[in-house]
This record gives structure tokens, C-alpha cells and sequence, in this order.
């Protein structure tokens, strides 16, 4: 392993836009390399696949950020409300995260998620209504961006014309770039989600209905399991992480799709395929990207590398997933691969909540946008089309041409 640590070149728009050669490069030499991330701070990577499957479950190293020795990663939250931010399943280990994730999990088991697939279907439906007359759209503006946005709003109970306000907040929060955030930014829409949240919750407490938040606030108001700022920083969490990577999975799945058009018209021909193919494109190009922090709780050996205690530790699920040990001609986008246990998704106790609904969203969103848009390309060279800069990839936008419906062939 080299001891000189390996800058990852996020205001590099070469490397946002693909980032997978030098991705490769760091895997190739070694399992575990020194890396800086936006804003010079250093971090760990655990590049291949076996080694991030271990210690995804390693209890040794913490999801807490208050476990790292660096303190500008807790500087960057705002002092007045680091401890509501933290407060999340997210950024918790158990005992705590075993309970917060309790409360939640019976709202996403398969069989309810299942019974939302004709509710989804309604929603893309009628988001290609408003585009397919016309020829041309942003298929993240208008389409990949509006549908989880919408489905997490209504599973939640939020009105969904208050999506733009929490969509705009949350993205100042959590977005990165090639700096490290702005505590005065995030502090500021942190207070304008928290007061949205509690007027939320405010509302729901005088007329509860029958969705996640009215039985969050009963969790919280009869049962006493949980924190009013747990319960706030709950429904932050939960709106967040309900869109932001399932927009990503539609918009990046859909540009992987035409950047391989043989595999497009695989696709387009045979539906039956769209499953496997969405675990595909997780594995090719997931939402996430290079991948999870994890903080070492005390000096650990990963993959025979010493590791101290309080380092930040990226395990690289990007990286992992084109593993040649493990995936086949990793670099290759082939939606029949049959052996394709991912990491995209994590692994172990964080092990994503929302996975069955974002894998029915993008299943749904990308199989009808295959079928009713026929012709589908790109409408920009695809260098101009830019992407998310850290920590979460996908598309900015995606403008496409298609053949119009009053010209399209039954």
C-alpha cells in the first residue's frame, strides 16, 4: 500500500462524470489505500468486494460520526443541533439504531411494498402522460425526480406540494461537492426542514391518518419509544433517503441503458428482465458513490492493513461491486447476469430499509419509460450531461428526444 494518500479529484468533471478508472486503479493497488476526500480530509478506502462485505458488518467500526477523530466532520454540522442531526438510524449503532429501525421496518416489508405497485404505476404513468406529446424532456426534472419524491411524501403522509421546499433543504444539507458543506447553509435549512417537520407533526398529532408519520407520532406519544428530536430527525431521514438514491438509480440506470443500446433493446424486448436488470445497473453504476463511512471505534486490521482508532473508514461499495474476484468482466454492463449480490444496497445491520421500494420504483420507472418512449436518446453529446459531484451519483440531468406519441406505431 502506498503511503502517500491518493487525492479523489471531485472538482475534476472528468472524474465526477467517470470515475471508474481511477477507481479501478486504486482497487488494483491494494485492499485498502489512504485517500483525501473534499475539503483535504483523510479517509481509508476498502476497495474490494470481500473485504467491504466483513467490514460492513464489523461492529468495530461505528456509523457515529462523534467516533471519528478528525473533528471537521462534526463541524460541519451546526453546533445548536448536532445532536437532533445525529439522532437517526443513519448515524446510529445499536441499541439505538435496533430500536429506530424497529418503528420503521413493518412499513417496508415486500408484501406492503408490493401493494404499492399499481399506486407507482399510477404516478409514472401519468408523469410520461405530461412528456411523451412532446418529443423531448429532462428525464430528472421531469420524471426520475417527481416519482419518489411523491411516493415517499405520500407513504409518509406529507403533502406532496411541499415537496420542492423539503427537496430544496435536504439537498443543502446533504449534498457534496468538491468542498466540504457550509455549516451556515446546512444550519439554516436544517431549521427550516426541523420547523416544516414539527408543524408536520403538530398537524398529524390533531388529525392522524393511516400512514408511517401518524404512527411514528403514536410510537412516540403512547409508547414513549422514541425522542421528539428522534421523531423529527426520523422524518428528516426518512423523506431524504426515500428520493434522493432512488432518483439516482431511474435517472443513472436509464443513461447507462443508452449508453449500451444493445442492452436497451434487450431490455425493451424482453420486460421479464427488469429485475435482474436493476440489480445490475446498482452493481454497474449504483447511487452511491465511492461509498460508506464507517469510524473506527478502536485500531483494527482490515484485509491486513492497521487501521487506527477514530479513522475514517470508506467502505467503497463502487469499487467493491466491479471486483473481477467477485463479478465476472466487472466493467461490463450485462442486465442477464445471474450471481450479482451487490453492495450497493450495504450490507448487514444498516443494511438499506427502503431497498424493496426503491427496486420497485426503478423496476417500474425504467420499464415504462423503455415502453412508451420508443427511440429514446440522448439529446446532448453525452459529455455535457453532468453529474452529482460525491458521496451520491447520478445525473443532474438528463435531456432526451424520443419519438413523439402522435407519431409512435402501435
Amino acid at each position: 500500500m502506498s503511503e502517500r494518500p491518493v487525492l479523489l479529484p471531485y472538482a475534476d468533471p472528468a472524474f465526477v462524470a467517470d470515475p471508474f478508472p481511477l477507481y479501478r486503479q486504486l482497487r488494483e493497488d491494494g485492499p485498502v489505500r489512504r485517500v483525501v476526500l473534499a475539503g483535504g480530509l483523510d479517509a481509508w478506502l476498502v476497495t474490494r468486494y470481500e473485504d467491504g462485505l466483513e467490514a460492513l458488518s464489523d461492529s468495530r467500526l461505528s456509523s457515529d460520526v462523534r467516533d471519528a477523530s478528525d473533528t471537521r466532520l462534526l463541524r460541519q454540522l451546526p453546533e445548536s443541533d448536532r445532536e437532533s442531526m445525529l439522532s437517526t438510524m443513519l448515524r446510529s449503532d445499536p441499541p439505538d439504531h435496533t430500536r429506530l429501525r424497529r418503528l420503521v421496518s413493518k412499513a417496508f416489508t415486500a408484501r406492503r411494498v408490493a401493494g404499492m405497485r399499481p399506486r407507482i404505476q399510477s404516478l409514472t404513468d401519468r408523469l410520461l402522460d405530461a412528456i411523451v406529446p412532446s418529443g423531448h424532456a429532462d428525464l430528472v426534472a421531469d420524471f426520475a425526480l417527481p416519482l419518489p419524491v411523491t411516493v415517499i411524501s405520500e407513504l409518509l403522509g406529507v403533502p406532496v406540494d411541499d415537496r420542492h421546499d423539503f427537496q430544496r433543504w435536504t439537498d443543502r444539507m446533504i449534498m457534496r461537492g468538491s468542498e466540504p458543506p457550509d455549516p451556515v447553509v446546512v444550519s439554516e435549512a436544517w431549521h427550516h426542514m426541523r420547523a416544516y417537520v414539527a408543524e408536520l407533526i403538530r398537524a398529524k398529532r390533531e388529525h392522524p391518518g393511516d400512514d408511517l408519520l401518524s404512527g411514528l407520532i403514536a410510537a412516540r406519544d403512547e409508547e414513549q419509544q422514541l425522542t421528539e428530536d428522534e421523531l423529527i430527525a426520523m422524518v428528516f431521514l426518512l423523506l431524504a433517503a426515500g428520493y434522493i438514491t432512488t432518483v439516482n438509480l431511474i435517472a443513472g440506470g436509464i443513461a447507462a441503458l443508452i449508453a449500451h443500446p444493445a442492452q436497451l433493446d434487450l431490455l425493451r424486448s424482453d420486460p421479464e428482465l427488469l429485475p435482474g436488470a436493476i440489480e445490475e445497473l446498482l452493481r454497474y453504476d449504483g447511487p452511491v458513490s465511492p461509498g460508506i463511512a464507517r469510524f473506527a471505534r478502536e485500531d483494527v486490521q482490515i484485509a491486513g492493513v492497521s487501521v487506527p482508532r477514530g479513522a475514517t473508514v470508506l467502505i467503497a461499495s463502487a469499487i467493491a461491486d466491479r471486483d473481477p474476484a467477485r463479478f465476472p468482466d466487472p466493467d461490463r454492463l450485462d442486465i442477464t447476469r445471474q450471481d450479482n449480490a451487490h453492495l450497493a444496497f450495504g450490507h448487514g445491520i444498516h443494511y438499506c430499509l427502503g431497498a424493496p421500494l426503491a427496486r420497485l420504483e426503478g423496476q417500474i420507472a425504467i420499464g415504462t419509460a423503455l415502453r412508451r418512449l420508443p427511440g429514446l436518446a440522448l439529446a446532448v453529446p453525452p459529455e455535457e450531461i453532468r453529474w452529482r459531484p460525491g458521496g451520491l451519483r447520478g445525473p443532474e440531468s438528463l435531456p432526451v428526444t424520443f419519438t413523439p406519441a402522435g407519431r409512435q406505431r402501435d
